[in-house]
């Protein structure tokens, strides 16, 4: 018997420890650029050489993830992350930092994945986002905890020091996963259920020969293993629906975050003590209302959440970008509330996302949204900084441009999540 609250604490710290390690490179890019006596362009590759390697992970591991006990392959990445990440704070060099990032985000990337996927695979229908809710918290607890603390003891210690705070507490939470995560086998048991089912009506897959020594023999029904899992995915309609809603729900929440720092800097006259505050009390109310969030999605429908979050982050966006105040307070309340709707509704969204597919193929799938993630993020950042240009005052124009993009891409979300069917 699964203890579930035992596992989504574990799957929750496996997620801050991921999210914590993404996201700690940026404040501390001033110090690598002087230590390393780099270009603010190569700080660039830095940071995105953990997300390009993160898709790259995400795509070899959809062929193949799905075949392996879940316990075994989160205990391998989160292993695989864990000296990533010390071996970060002994890079000697600017190529081999890059190098240490890129193997980082390689099993960072797919953690994240997997992690999704347990729950989707553990957790009933009928219950999950309330857990999907938990587990997200830990976005919210990297922004409020870890990031400021990281920027403290960099500060104190030197910049290798969040780094190997982040592996030691990693190493602590594989031990617990090592401890307490049962083996997690339900969806092979479904593949050979499924296999079998095929077997009896005639079917011929390669899934029916899997153990017969037929891809040792035959190379080409190896590599059509390898891509069986993508062309499972793109030729089902209502996966590629889940993966346009994937698409779109990232381009409606994340295109104006990166600037939301600089606007309320540059335009709004926020002292940079004041910015912190942003981040930690939209964290923190994000970390109290998101199981909040969960609960509502499983007590009166996950659309119905997601359409009503989606219609009050609409009034939240135009308010954050079109935003002309001199008060902190009117500040601090139109960022919060992005905060909170805009990462409310990612809790039903991701619950219909995770349902879209069998627990035997979710593994892949997942993993492939992952990548999708990846791929808006990065699209998202080059759309902003295409929009948004300098006035000659100095101060950021256009930020409204921006925030319309952002609300349409929102409105394609919601009709791209009236096509996503539950299966499972």
């Amino acid at each position: 018997m699964i203890n579930e609250k035992r596992l989504l604490l574990i799957l929750a710290a496996v997620q801050f420890c991921h999210i914590i390690d993404f996201m700690i490179i940026m404040p501390l890019g001033k110090t690598i650029m002087e230590v390393f006596s780099i270009t603010p362009g190569q700080f660039a590759w830095v940071v995105s050489a953990y997300a390009g390697a993160a898709l790259t992970g995400n795509l070899i591991s959809t062929a193949f993830i799905d075949r392996f006990d879940r316990r075994s392959a989160l205990l391998f990445l989160f292993v695989g992350f864990t000296i990533g990440t010390l071996a970060c704070a002994f890079a000697p060099s600017y190529l081999m930092l890059l190098v240490f990032r890129s193997c980082t985000g390689v099993f960072g990337g797919t953690l994240g994945a997997l992690v999704l996927a347990i729950v989707g695979d553990v957790i009933p229908l009928e219950r999950r986002a309330s857990a999907m809710g938990w587990v997200m918290t830990a976005f919210s607890a990297a922004s409020v905890v870890g990031v400021p603390s990281g920027i403290w003891i960099a500060s104190e210690y030197g910049w290798q020091s969040p780094f190997l705070v982040t592996a030691g507490i990693s190493a602590l939470f594989v031990g617990m996963a090592w401890l307490f995560v049962p083996s997690l086998t339900g969806h092979l048991v479904a593949e050979k259920e499924v296999a079998l089912r095929q077997a009896k009506q005639g079917a011929h897959t390669p899934d029916a020969k899997i153990g017969e020594g037929a891809m040792a023999a035959a190379p080409l029904k190896g590599l059509r293993k390898v891509i069986d899992p993508f062309v499972r995915i793109f030729s089902d309609g209502n996966q590629r629906a889940a993966l346009l809603f994937t698409l779109s729900l990232m381009l409606g929440h994340f295109t104006i975050i990166p600037f939301i720092a600089p606007y309320m800097q540059i335009n709004i006259g926020f002292e940079d003590k004041q910015v912190s505050l942003i981040y930690f009390i939209g964290g923190l109310l994000t970390v109290v209302l998101l199981p909040f969030f969960g609960k509502l999605a499983d007590r009166y429908g996950r659309m119905l959440i997601f359409m009503t979050a989606s219609f009050f982050a609409l009034g939240s966006i135009w308010w954050l970008t079109n935003l002309d105040t001199d008060s902190l307070l009117v500040g601090l309340l139109a960022t919060s509330s992005f905060f909170v709707v805009a990462s409310g509704r990612n809790v039903p969204a991701t619950t219909m996302i995770t349902s879209v597919v069998r627990p035997e193929n979710r593994g892949g799938f997942m993993s492939i949204r992952q990548s999708v993630n990846e791929m808006a993020l990065f699209g998202s950042t080059l759309i902003a900084g295409f929009i948004i240009t300098e006035g000659p005052d100095g101060k950021l124009e256009h930020y409204e441009l921006l925030g319309y993009f952002t609300m349409m891409m929102s409105v394609v979300a919601v009709l791209a999540a009236s096509r996503v069917r539950a299966v499972s």
